[in-house]
């Protein structure tokens, strides 16, 4: 081998040791900042709705019966959804935490947040939002939404978490998405039937604590 590629390949190897520091340093920080947190919900929804939108108002609303009824509410720290859902939690007194991924495009984190980390692997924000969440709200959302919402039902369907409630707010949004999990997935034994009972889904804010509330004690 040249001296050249053996100096590529070691440079390389250098690289990747210091990256796991970097992402035990996150997983660590992530430990600490949220460690002595109350029962939590993590809510996740699009970055993309406007405030004053009634999505905004309703995601709000949602918020702050979390806060009134005990449960601190962990978002991703940005706009849109995750700022109302910080929003209503901060306004009703509530722990308000997000956790804030830093993109290529910077998103920016709203200021409703009375504790935030900051990220750069989504895998281990993603390990934060579950492991310090008793239950999840999936509101409507992209692609994101869609990955933290699928990480958890893998995780409580291959008994890797314990079970917890799992709502999707927003019928009308949610519906084609859960007819093609029974009309694909279930017709095809992709899943079972029993699979699709890991998550209710409604378009009441309230129905949505009250359920958690049913499955959660605190």
């Amino acid at each position: 081998m040249h001296p050249s590629q053996q100096y590529v390949i070691d440079n390389l190897s250098i690289h990747e040791s210091w990256r796991l520091f970097k992402i035990m340093s996150e997983i660590v920080d992530g430990f600490e900042s949220l460690s002595d947190i109350g029962p939590a919900v993590s809510v996740f929804g699009s970055a993309r709705t406007q405030p004053g939108a009634p999505l905004y108002q309703q995601t709000e609303r949602l918020a702050k019966l979390l806060a009134e009824a005990g449960f601190s509410v962990i978002t991703g720290g940005g706009p849109g959804l995750m700022e109302a859902a910080n929003k209503g939690c901060f306004e009703a007194g509530g722990e308000s935490i997000g956790l804030h991924i830093h993109l290529p495009l910077e998103q920016k984190y709203n200021h409703f947040l009375k504790i935030r980390c900051d990220f750069r692997y989504f895998f281990v924000r993603k390990l934060i939002f579950v492991k310090y969440a008793l239950a999840y709200i999936a509101l409507p959302g992209g692609y994101g939404t869609l990955d933290e919402l699928s990480e958890a039902l893998v995780l409580i369907q291959t008994k890797r978490i314990k079970p917890f409630p799992i709502v999707l707010l927003g019928k009308d949004y949610w519906s084609g998405l859960v007819d093609w999990f029974q009309k694909q997935m279930v017709a095809n034994a992709f899943c079972r039937e029993e699979d699709l009972d890991l998550f209710m889904v409604t378009d009441s804010p309230e129905e949505a604590v009250n359920h958690i509330k049913k499955h959660v004690v605190i």
